[in-house]
């Protein structure tokens, strides 16, 4: 049974402590506004699965309890930056299997400002779920006094310039691409325009990297509505309907860990193997995408997504951004919402974010960051620890 998306919804992305609101507050907004995309009620909703990474447990029920008490069942989702897509995924496996007709995925997240530490727990690395990972990263280049997201992907960063031979600058004109886009999303955190010079000039969180070109903690929530193909002919919404072609997750496998690379253990390898799986299935290939929303917590991760989604070979991803390739009047427009970067990283929202864009973009109703002509979109989310979820989507 096909499944489809005929309901997108999210708040902006802001600051930390920008609004005085709650995580209820920001979820019910969302999916509200998700539901009324859709012109559904929540009492049409059978299930809920719900992403969010710092709060407690069944924070779901409360944050969901906002759109109605209807006593449908709700799950609560943790998959590191892979929550929201995880969440998105076992809605489509609902519709899919033929259980439900009609699913909310939603996910949210109220953050503290600064950097993230070694995992969502915020504990320490002894015990943290990432402990293998960040590992591998001390035996080949120590454990600086940076902060350690930063500075795994900033040695997955140094790794590919010595392997391949790519520039700052080729990091930076990522930072640079996915702010210029950021600026025509209202939903963006950041809204400002930088060059490729200021982004090289902003402070270094860890070399390579400089603060334009690492995501920032955020407020905010995304939600979507999943349905049947059978719901979507019983309620007339096939304008609305945007089909889920393909979706696959992958975890961690003996890759990821026996290179004693950063670029292996930062996940290259899962998301490789996710978009693989989802050309299988759905007989589409990169070739045939015109618009990606892709996890680029840090540039690097931008340039190592290219690679694993098959834009270009390895060691080409530095020349392929450099040459206009992944933004308006290229190949393909990459994060036109802005990425993780400049539209901002609330981790259990991002992977709904992403198909909230990806959707609005197959709609025609991206505004002033329309793709021209798109019809197939491809979104991609990960989380260390480890998850990669692609979800290949199209217009028909």
């Amino acid at each position: 049974m096909k499944a489809y998306i005929v309901g997108v919804g999210m708040t902006k992305f802001e600051k930390p402590e920008t609004r005085d609101w709650q995580y209820w507050d920001m979820a019910k907004e969302a999916g509200t506004k998700a539901l009324d995309d859709a012109g559904i009620s929540y009492e049409q909703v059978e299930q809920v699965p719900v992403g969010y990474c710092f709060q407690a447990s069944t924070a779901g029920q409360r944050a969901v309890y906002e759109l109605g008490l209807t006593g449908v069942p709700v799950y609560n989702v943790n998959n590191n930056c892979a929550t929201a897509s995880t969440a998105l995924m076992m809605a489509r496996q609902f519709v899919e299997g033929g259980i439900n007709d009609c699913v909310l995925a939603l996910g949210f997240e109220k953050m503290a400002r600064g950097a993230l530490g070694g995992g969502s727990d915020g504990g320490d690395f002894k015990t943290s779920p990432v402990a293998r990972h960040y590992g591998v990263m001390a035996a080949r280049h120590g454990f600086e006094m940076t902060p350690p997201t930063a500075q795994i992907f900033g040695d997955a960063a140094r790794e590919h310039m010595e392997l391949y031979g790519t520039t700052p600058a080729q990091l930076a004109a990522v930072g640079a691409k996915n702010h210029r886009h950021s600026v025509n999303n209202p939903y963006a955190q950041f809204q400002d325009e930088y060059t490729v010079d200021e982004i090289l000039a902003a402070k270094t969180i860890h070399s390579p990297l400089t603060k334009l070109q690492c995501s920032p903690t955020s407020d905010g929530s995304a939600a979507a509505v999943v349905v049947s193909e059978r719901f979507v002919e019983r309620h007339g919404l096939q304008e609305r309907a945007v089909e889920i072609a393909a979706q696959a997750m992958t975890t961690d496998t003996g890759e990821s860990f026996a290179s004693g690379s950063c670029i292996d253990v930062v996940g290259q390898p899962m998301s490789r193997a996710a978009a693989r799986e989802v050309y299988e299935k759905s007989g589409l290939g990169i070739e045939d995408v015109d618009v990606v929303e892709l996890h680029d917590c840090f540039s690097i991760n931008e340039l190592l997504t290219y690679e694993a989604l098959g834009m270009c070979a390895a060691g080409e991803s530095g020349k392929l951004v450099e040459s206009g390739a992944t933004t308006y009047g290229g190949r393909w427009v990459v994060n036109p919402s802005g990425g993780l970067i400049s539209k901002g990283h609330p981790l259990g929202a991002t992977g709904i974010a992403q198909v909230a864009e990806i959707t609005w973009q197959l709609r025609g109703e991206a505004k002033a960051r329309q793709v021209a002509g798109a019809r197939v979109g491809l979104a991609h989310n990960i989380g260390l620890g480890g998850a990669a979820v692609v979800t290949l989507l199209r217009k028909g």
